[in-house]
């Protein structure tokens, strides 16, 4: 059974408390305009910031079920929990909402880590992750500035803030979050080298 928008998004919202499901709808109005400033589907970028948190509070015995089951990156079990809504929230997208574009579900699975070989929707929706209007962070404002010029470059900056703040906290940094941010670079130089 296909839901309508509005069914779906009843659904997401009754997932989560009401200061996250603001957040989602900031999510989804940010990657939408995005979408359209980088010729990126923004229906497309609509329903996968819609989606990207869908799991996001769900019990952590339930979301590393999940992973096990459904053979998401067993390495993710290894580092901190607040990666893990993401790859089961791309499960959950295309098991119990009908979700069976791979675009929207990598866009879904990559919001938190990044990866290398980002598509365009990919980078809208962890951009617009880290930029909607209720984001209040050090850096925010630069993130937002920059991404008026440079999808890549604004991404560049949210990635560094992350990596920033997970180095003086003392946490591990997965090694997606890494590699996404090392072929930002070599994406931004060669673009670069041809203008």
């Amino acid at each position: 059974m296909k839901l309508t928008r509005d069914e779906l998004m009843e659904a997401v919202r009754s997932q989560m408390p009401a200061s996250r499901w603001n957040h989602t709808a900031g999510v989804m109005t940010t990657a939408v305009q995005l979408a359209e400033q980088y010729g990126v589907d923004p229906v497309k970028a609509d329903l996968a910031a819609l989606l990207h948190d869908v799991a996001k509070y769900w019990p952590t015995s339930k979301m590393e079920q999940v992973i096990r089951e459904q053979q998401q990156p067993s390495d993710l079990l290894h580092h901190d929990k607040v990666l893990w809504h993401a790859p089961v929230g791309a499960v959950v997208a295309e098991r119990d909402y009908g979700v069976a574009d791979v675009e929207i579900l990598d866009a879904i699975r990559y919001h938190t880590s990044g990866r290398v070989q980002m598509t365009m929707l990919d980078k809208v929706i962890c951009l617009a992750d880290y930029m909607e209007p209720g984001r209040n962070f050090p850096g925010v404002d630069r993130i937002r500035e920059l991404s008026k010029q440079s999808l890549e470059k604004a991404l560049l900056a949210g990635l560094d803030s992350t990596i920033s703040f997970l180095l003086e906290k003392g946490a591990r940094i997965y090694p997606l979050t890494i590699d996404a941010r090392n072929a930002l670079i070599e994406e931004i130089q060669a673009g670069a080298a041809v203008n």
